[in-house]
Order: C-alpha cells, then sequence, then structure tokens
C-alpha cells in the first residue's frame, strides 16, 4: 500500500534528520520525499497501514504532516 502526506519538510537537512526515525518503522516501510512538489509529498510504500504513526512521529519532530487521500 502507498500512503502520501503533506509535509512541512523544506529541505535535504530536514530528510537527513527523519531518515533514521523514518527507517525504524517497519515492516519494511520504502519511503520517499517530494521537494520539488509544492505540498514537500512523503511518499510512503508499507505493507500495513502505518499513517498515524507516521504523522505522529512527523509532529513529535517538529513537522507538520497530514495524510493526502485519493
Amino acid at each position: 500500500m502507498i500512503f502520501v502526506f503533506k509535509t512541512s519538510v523544506q529541505d535535504e537537512t530536514d530528510i537527513q534528520q527523519l531518515s533514521p526515525y523514518l527507517n525504524e518503522i517497519r515492516p519494511c516501510v520504502k519511503w520517499n520525499f517530494d521537494l520539488d512538489d509544492c505540498d514537500k509529498i512523503l511518499r510512503v510504500d508499507s505493507p500495513c497501514n502505518n499513517a498515524k504513526r507516521i504523522i505522529l512521529l512527523l509532529q513529535h519532530k517538529g513537522y507538520i504532516c497530514e495524510e493526502l487521500l485519493y
């Protein structure tokens, strides 16, 4: 399943700070940011629904994060 989030992540430095935490999400999550998109999109590919955990993680680290439903 692919989950899409609108975030307030701005640059590679932000991504480097979040990377260790996003890499800890299990099971086997693949993720990437699209900083060229106006919504600073975070895409997460996961076999289970980790959306709430991801949102809370980013918010705890000081970023805005909301799931975009499509």
